[in-house]
């Protein structure tokens, strides 16, 4: 599923104060929270998708790349799919949970770190490739291969050998943290037993180390749609590195590079190249062939008199996208011939004569060159 544009998730405009992005992350989280809907995976998606967009929009340098360039600019800098990120933008917004959030949401904290499940979605994956010029036009399909990490086989992804399970840190009590008093202040950190997940593992599993996942590859088919622009991306869904525990799997991106092209560029839906036609063809007037970039040969008028460099349109040869087609536009080049044969220097010079031509030059009147400067 593609993400949602951040400003669309939180309800706010593009140019909303830091207050109006608090009050609508604070809205939506309160009606979110996965403590109050208990068991209900589409709220928990909500939650972690407005807090993901608040941490981006709140950060002024992150929202800054992000305005400018959207996803591909903060890469990375949003909500990795856990829940501690999450908490630490609660915090940002309503301080320490043990008071308003027991009221609000009617207690039940849940863990920062790990907790007792240490479930959390995988991390996603980034790929890039290269297409040719057309393919991007009109689309394509390409088989990739990467390695991402899998539920392992053996542990079912607990990490735990022989179903020996796990056992609750013993430092942190299975909460992931430690916290310290620091005068008036509670600091939390990780704990360096477990590591934040908030248990530890007697028997690791032999094939995966105790992680849960095995590094595997896989081929995939991707969909590249027609009309695609150089570097923009395909988010495939759940196609991403598995998680902790068998958490669901993040997403693969697969970033577009576009070749150039021998004889075509593109502005947006607009598709241009060159045409070379010969001096009497410009002057005469000519009907020539043009071949379009899906092959075909399409007849074109040059009116006489037609000036080098001339623009001229074909209808609906450009670039698909949603039913609707841009055009293509021929530049013709005037090809001046590098050397005459006897013959045509004479009707050049006869032509010369007809139209009144002095192949010496004529003096520019000085008033012209004042105005030029």
């Amino acid at each position: 599923m593609a993400k949602r544009d951040y400003y669309e998730v939180l309800g706010v405009q593009k140019n909303a104060s830091k207050d109006d992005i608090k009050k609508a992350y604070r809205k939506l989280a309160i009606q979110h929270h996965p403590d109050k809907n208990p068991g209900n995976k589409e709220a928990e998606e909500k939650f972690k998708e407005a807090t993901e967009a608040y941490e981006i929009l709140s950060d002024d340098q992150k929202k800054a790349a992000y305005d400018q360039f959207g996803f591909a600019g903060v890469e990375g800098m949003g909500q990795s799919g856990d829940y501690s990120s999450a908490f630490h933008g609660f915090e940002d917004i309503f301080g320490d949970f043990s008071g308003i959030f027991d009221t609000i949401l009617g207690g039940g904290r849940r863990s920062s770190g790990g907790g007792s499940s240490g479930i959390r979605q995988g991390a996603n994956l980034r790929y890039d490739i290269e297409i040719p010029f057309k393919d991007a036009v009109f689309g394509t399909k390409v088989e990739i291969q990467y390695s991402r990490n899998e539920s392992c086989t053996v542990c079912k992804g607990t990490g735990a050998a022989g179903g020996s399970g796990k056992k609750v840190c013993p430092t942190c009590g299975g909460s992931g943290q430690i916290r310290r008093s620091q005068g008036f202040f509670s600091v939390a950190s990780t704990c360096p037993n477990c590591g934040g997940e908030g248990y530890t593992i007697e028997h690791p599993c032999k094939e995966c180390g105790g992680s849960g996942t095995q590094k595997k590859r896989q081929k995939i088919m991707v969909t590249i749609p027609a009309g695609v622009e150089d570097g923009k991306r395909v988010v495939i869904p759940r196609q991403g590195d598995a998680g902790p525990n068998s958490g669901p799997p993040g997403d693969l991106y697969v970033f577009i590079r576009v070749k150039p092209h021998e004889y075509f560029e593109r502005q947006e839906l607009d598709l241009y190249c060159a045409v070379p036609i010969s001096i009497t063809q410009a002057s005469l007037g000519a009907e020539i062939y043009v071949g379009t970039l899906d092959g075909k040969n399409i007849k074109v008028k040059i009116p006489a008199g037609i000036q080098n460099g001339k623009m001229l349109r074909i209808r609906d040869e450009g670039v698909p996208s949603s039913g609707y087609r841009g055009n293509l536009y021929i530049k013709l080049m005037v090809q001046i011939p590098a050397k005459l044969s006897r013959r045509g220097k004479e009707l050049m010079e006869e032509l010369a004569k007809v139209e009144g031509e002095n192949d010496s030059p004529k003096p520019i009147p000085l008033d012209v060159i004042a105005n030029d400067n």
